[in-house]
């Protein structure tokens, strides 16, 4: 003998709902969910954005500094920073008149070496005084934020 069992009120909404193609999301829930996320990124974009321009910053003083290693060590074998004409270059590949005591490379790709911005750092030598620099972000003298003067000292 066959038992047959009735299907509750529920179930049987629910299965005829499925197979007319009720089942999903409307479209206003979908614009909610979507004005959510924009509110969401709208209120994070800002906060990302300076983290991004604080790292970058981080990096020149980080790079500035390991400029300021290779240098030091150049003079250490060499008894003399680079003058301004050779510039960081020299630090890369010696020139005919360092060639008894260079003992580099003391940096790879000195010469082409660029700040988180794609700018050259820009290297002085002056009464006995190094400074190695970069303009930030926007590639001009003084500023504030990310475009402030990063130097060595």
């Amino acid at each position: 003998m066959m038992s047959f069992c009735k299907k509750s009120n529920a179930t049987a909404k629910t299965d005829r709902r499925t197979r007319n193609g009720e089942d999903g999301f409307t479209l206003v829930e979908l614009l909610v969910v979507l004005a959510i996320i924009a509110l969401v990124a709208t209120l994070a974009a800002p906060q990302v954005l300076r983290y991004l321009g604080s790292a970058r910053s981080d990096a020149a003083v980080a790079q500035i500094r390991n400029i300021e290693s290779a240098l030091e060590l150049f003079y250490i074998d060499n008894l003399r920073y680079p003058t301004n004409e050779e510039g960081l270059s020299v630090l890369s590949e010696a020139t005919p008149d360092l060639q008894a005591r260079w003992n580099g490379p003391y940096l790879k790709n000195a010469g082409t070496l660029k700040d988180p911005w794609g700018k050259a750092y820009i290297y002085n030598y002056a009464d006995n005084k190094i400074t190695v620099m970069s303009y930030g972000r926007d590639g001009k003298q003084d500023g504030d934020g990310e475009d402030r003067d990063i130097a060595n000292n």
